[in-house]
């Protein structure tokens, strides 16, 4: 009998270390795509330690609970373990040369793994592909569907532009010019150097355009010299 339970128990903890295991391959899998610094391989060892943790506290809870005089908290090494997580996910956000913040959706999927792995590791297989669902819904299906339907602003991208301009160009006329070829523009900053101005600007454009034909429209403009373009996606 004794044998019985402890292969049902080695069953459940392999169980619940497989599932943890593809939750986080699965999140992993849409940041591989994109060329984000947090992988499979990351999120598969977030979520499936993350889970081996869990499993550890809550079975230690109910072994060792007549050692002590009181109750152990199942739930102390998982908030350990979140609190933990949130250094990792701190690594991948990087503010870029630009200004940019960069890794913020990657910091959170590091955290998700984790809670993925946690929930698992508790018993909570449908929570857990629930969680997983939803992430995944909320990461790829759901800004399709505002794009489609939502307000024009989630349908713009931002590009950050450098321009310089002949020291004779009207920068007025300048900047209407740029709104004439259905381009917004923000965050305007003219700077006189010795031989021409610099503008530095983002430019508002529609999600679809290529990054070099926005540049190739601010380069046909009057008084242009030189651009920079940068996407900011």
């Amino acid at each position: 009998m004794g044998e019985l339970l402890q292969v049902i128990v080695y069953n459940d903890v392999l169980l619940k270390l497989s599932l943890a295991a593809v939750g986080g391959v699965i999140i992993g899998l849409e940041r591989e795509l994109k060329g984000k610094p947090l992988g499979l391989k990351t999120c598969l060892i977030v979520s499936v330690i993350a889970c081996l943790l869990t499993i550890v506290s809550y079975e230690s809870a109910f072994l060792y609970s007549k050692e002590y005089s009181r109750p152990m908290d199942p739930g102390r090494i998982p908030s350990y373990v979140i609190s933990g997580i949130g250094f990792l996910g701190a690594g991948v956000i990087l503010r870029r040369s630009n200004e940019a913040i960069s890794g913020l959706t990657t910091a959170a999927l590091v955290l998700a793994s984790a809670a993925i792995g946690i929930t698992i590791g508790a018993g909570f297989y449908i929570e857990a592909l629930l969680g997983v669902l939803f992430i995944i819904f909320g990461i790829k299906v759901l800004p399709l569907l505002f794009e489609w339907i939502g307000p024009k602003k989630l349908k713009e991208r931002e590009i950050r532009g450098r321009l310089w301009i002949e020291k004779t160009t009207d920068l007025t006329q300048l900047l209407i010019e740029i709104k004439n070829k259905e381009l917004g523009v923000k965050g305007v900053k003219v700077k006189e150097e010795k031989n021409d101005i610099l503008i530095n600007c983002i430019i508002i454009t529609r999600k679809g355009v290529y990054t070099t034909d926005v540049y190739y429209q601010l380069k046909s403009l009057t008084g242009v010299l030189k651009v920079e373009v940068e996407s900011l996606d």
